[in-house]
Formats: C-alpha cells, structure tokens, sequence
C-alpha cells in the first residue's frame, strides 16, 4: 500500500502489519470495503487468524526489549518526524477517509489536523514523562517516582474516525516507550493502514506498531491476551462495556470511551445567526456520525422562537458525495447504518414527536445507490422517545423547548450519558452557571463540539466512560505508564550500623 492509493480504482488488499512490515494474512473470512457515496467495493480486509493475533503480539513483546530502554530524545526525534510525514500526507489521507467513510473531503481534512495534535503532544514526551523527587524525605533519605512503560498496549477504533482515533492512541503510547498493537475499524481500514506506514517511515523500529485486523473474535483475542497489560477503546457503548469488563477481569488496564447523547442549550440572548450555524454544523456534520454530535437542542425561552428559522437553514444543507467540496452532509457509512437511522426515524414519528424536517427520501443524483439520509428534526422529543433514549448516529435533530436555564439543566442532568454539551449565550453568569452545574464531561462554552486540544484530557464521563483515565493530554501519559516510587538511603563507607530498630519509622 502507498500514498496514491486513494487514486487507484481496483480493490485493494489490506494487510496486517507485523514487525515493521505488511503481513500477508491467511484467513478464509474477509469483508468487503466499500464507497458509501457508490457501494463501489474499494478493498477487502482480512480477520485475523489467532496465530496471527499471536504474532503480533509476539512482535510487539520482541520490541519492547529495546524501545523501552530507548531514550527520551530518540523517542521525541521519531515523534518528530512522524507528524512531518502526516503533515506531508493529509490530502492523501483525507482521500482515503472520504472513499471509505464518506464524510467530506474538508471535514476529513479536519479530522487529520485534530490527529495531528495528538502527535504534536507526543513529540513533547521529554517534558511529560517526568517523576517526582524528595531529597531529605527522611535524614539521609530521598524518595523519587519513575513513569516507566506499562508494557505492550493495544487500541481497538470505531469507523468514524479512522485517523484521528489511532492517533489518540498509540503516539503517546509508544513515545512513552511501549509497544502497541492496533486494531482499527474493519469498515474503512485504508486511512488507519496509510498511517501506520508514515508510522514505520518516520522510523518506528520493527515490532513497535502492529496492526491487526478484524471483528468481535480478535477484540475478545487483545482483550484475552496475558501480555498485553494496558487497553484503549473508542466506540459504542454496547461494544465498549465488554470490551471494558473482558480486559477488566484479564487484568488490564483499560479505558473506554463510549456511546453519548449530547444537548446543545441556547439561550434567548445568543447570538442568533452563529447559534445555529453552529449547532447545525455540529447535528449533521459528518452525517451525525460522531460521538461529539450535538443531536440534542434545548432551545430556553424566547429561543424557541428560532424553530422555524433552524428548519429552513437545515433545508439549504446541500446532501452529496463527500469528494463534491460543496457537500455539506455526506453519506452514511453502510447500508446497515442507513437502515436503521431510517428505522429510527420512523419510530420517532410513530412515538410521537412531530417531524418537522424529513431526511429519508433524499435522491443524489449521480449517486442514487448511495447511502444518503438528509438533514432531519424532530420537536417536541421526550425522554422515553426512542429517538431521544439512542443515540442515532445519522443526521438527525433532535428539538426540546424549555422556559429557564435551571429546567435545561434538570432535563439533561437526567440523561444517563455524560460525552459532551455545549451552551451558547452572551452571559457569563450563564456560561458559568451551566459550566458548574451539568454533569457532563466536556463542556463547550458558544463551541458546537466541545473536544479539547490534544494537551488537554478527553474526559467523557457517566455512560460515556469507562475507566479512570481518559485519551490526550496528562492523562494518557498516566495511563500509559506506571508509577514505581524508590526509596533510597546512601551510608558513607564505613559508617556504623547502630542498634536494630523494629520500628516502622524512618528518621
């Protein structure tokens, strides 16, 4: 696999890589990999056999004998040329993002740049994996803490970010001197494999980066596995609730993060035409195919007012290709997925809330085949709703009207998931309010997608979160790491031991 591949028109065979090389798989069971926007098959991806699950992990084991021992400055100087080669390659990543997933080219584009930041902090790992000393904790006694290498990690990725996922995972991972294994997305495998490659070019040794592909049997395989000690998932809430008590009870460290129900609140004194610019940015970009997608709007107030004026700029949204730079809502990324927004959508209708913005009989021409639902609203949506209950993952928004910021609170408080949500107001008493007051991890203060830079935490929390630690920022590097605390004492040669002392004190 190269860099042209987002240009060539036959299927392309992915493989694992193992040992700082591609790795022919021998499976029998393989997945088509197709275009959203076409249903054109673009690749076919293996799943793994056990033994080649072994192997990598083997080859992951083998490394970790020397990068661990490698310095912090090798290590930052690899980090450094490895967000040179992506910074080089982002169009052709985007491409392979936009073939596969289906989000458009300027949104996928954006994506690399977030996956970008994550390897900017990395290259700072000789400021972050730092201890802590005390000289004189005692007479004669210094006490000082080491962050060494966990060990081997592993990274299991959702769809919808191919690029930007991996990189929240294994740069900080590996620049803290671990090994890792990856297993990305088995429904558009190609952007991750891209970046796997500049990974290796920018002079990863072999066997510090594997990636293995394939479905539920290989995660349970790195959930299993004795020698891998630390586990970092991102996707559904269904999926990431095994994932986190498999490698749980097998002893790992894990963090999972997982499904949400985020609610945009705008207050009566916003701005107006920014307020729904952006949260219509926020509800359809990348078909609502993300797990920071403001599904939710509660307008306070006056604000409901603005209903009308919401639904007749989500009428402009232009649907199609996510090649077309014009596109604003791109394709869906499988058939599997279309149908059951579709099914959603009409169980909303049939439970109830009125749909005022009907997305399930959008034609693109050219593109008839494709995987296409069209920007869609709901108001008056109840908890109970199905649609209000799940979340959709499609473009659909979902409309709640309430009198005060206090009722805004109370109603989403109520909800079990904690991912993210975001307030946009001209008042700082309000911001501040809502900010102390939610009980939601990431919050967006007049932002329509509250995840932070990459030197801040990811910090989901409630349903959206398992595990103590989250990606990015100080976090990951604990997560990342082990503590181990030295206690040390030096006597001059010589020196007279004294009496035995039975006592736990150290003076």
């Amino acid at each position: 696999m190269n860099t042209s591949i987002a240009n060539q028109t036959s299927v392309t065979t992915i493989h694992h890589f193992i040992g700082g090389k591609h790795f022919p798989s021998q499976s029998t069971e393989w997945r088509d990999v197709t275009n959203p926007a076409t249903q054109e098959v673009v690749a076919r991806v293996p799943f793994a056999t056990p033994q080649e699950v072994e192997l990598a992990v083997a080859s992951a084991k083998q490394a970790l004998k020397t990068w661990r021992n490698t310095s912090l400055s090798a290590r930052m100087r690899v980090m450094l040329k490895f967000q040179h080669l992506v910074r080089e390659n982002v169009g052709a990543l985007a491409e392979l993002i936009t073939r596969e997933h289906g989000k458009t080219l300027p949104d996928a584009e954006g994506e690399v740049s977030r996956g970008l930041e994550a390897i900017e902090h990395a290259c700072t790992i000789t400021s972050l994996q730092l201890g802590e000393i005390a000289e004189n904790a005692a007479t004669g006694v210094e006490v000082y803490n080491l962050l060494q290498p966990i060990g081997i990690g592993a990274g299991i990725t959702a769809f919808n970010f191919p690029v930007m996922l991996p990189c929240f995972m294994f740069p900080i991972a590996i620049a803290a001197g671990n090994t890792f294994v990856l297993k990305p997305s088995e429904q558009d495998p190609s952007s991750t494999m891209l970046l796997v490659e500049l990974a290796h070019q920018a002079g990863f040794p072999p066997g510090v980066l594997n990636v293995i592909h394939g479905g539920p049997d290989v995660a349970n395989a790195i959930c299993d596995h004795p020698d891998i000690r630390a586990l970092s998932f991102i996707g559904s809430t269904h999926v990431g609730t095994h994932i986190y008590h498999r490698a749980s009870a097998a002893g790992k460290r894990v963090q999972s993060m997982m499904g949400a129900k985020n609610h945009c609140v705008v207050m009566p004194d916003a701005n107006k035409n920014q307020s729904i610019n952006h949260l219509l940015g926020s509800a359809f970009g990348a078909a609502g195919q993300r797990c920071m997608a403001n599904s939710v709007v509660v307008l306070v107030g006056a604000a409901r007012d603005w209903l009308p004026e919401i639904v007749e700029k989500s009428k402009e949204l232009k649907v199609g290709p996510g090649i077309d730079r014009d596109t604003d809502v791109g394709p869906l990324v499988n058939k599997k997925a279309r149908e059951r927004v579709l099914n959603l959508i009409d169980t909303g209708v049939s439970q109830g809330a009125k749909l005022l913005l009907d997305g399930r009989k959008v034609s693109v021409s050219g593109f008839e085949s494709g995987n296409f639902v069209g920007p869609t609203i709901f108001s008056e949506v109840k908890a109970g709703m199905d649609i209000y209950d799940q979340e959709i993952f499609g473009p659909v928004l979902n409309v709640v009207g309430v009198d005060t910021l206090e009722d805004a609170i109370a109603f989403i408080n109520g909800n079990p998931n904690g991912n993210g949500t975001s307030i946009f107001t001209s008042s700082g008493w309000a911001a501040r309010k809502y900010q102390n007051e939610i009980d939601v991890g990431q919050v967006g203060i007049n932002v329509p997608i509250p995840v932070p830079v990459a030197y801040f935490s990811f910090t989901g929390s409630r349903a959206s979160k398992l595990g103590d630690l989250g990606p990015n920022g100080k976090q990951a590097i604990m997560f990342w790491t082990q503590t181990k605390t030295v206690t040390a004492r030096w006597f001059e040669e010589g020196a007279d031991g004294g009496r035995v002392n039975t006592t736990i004190s150290m003076k």
